[in-house]
């Protein structure tokens, strides 16, 4: 028997380099921003902007004024509920962001 590696579908293996490199976890916390609408419904959608997610997870959130940002920072255990739900790399905390 040769000890020559099978050849492995590009996608298996392109997988397999994602999980290996952490990247799964990287890719799936910057999906948020992407489907921030859908997860946090229209309100709310309309007086945030996600704008980035940090190595550590946590989310920074600009919000159109501070009485928005206080109300949602009262939310905030519901909307990483919702936000982490069947998500690959999670959220850990989010930074409302007033301005």
């Amino acid at each position: 028997m040769s000890d020559t590696p099978r050849p492995v579908p590009l996608a298996e293996a392109l997988q397999a380099y994602l999980k290996r490199s952490g990247l799964v976890r990287r890719i799936g916390q910057a999906g948020v921003l992407e489907a921030w609408p859908e997860l946090v419904g229209p309100q709310i959608a309309k007086v945030t902007a996600p704008e980035s997610v940090s190595q550590d997870g946590v989310l920074r959130v600009k919000v159109q004024t501070a009485a928005w940002a206080a109300e949602l920072s009262m939310m905030t255990p519901q909307i990483l509920a919702r936000v982490n739900a069947g998500r690959a790399g999670r959220i850990k905390g989010i930074r409302w962001i007033a301005g």
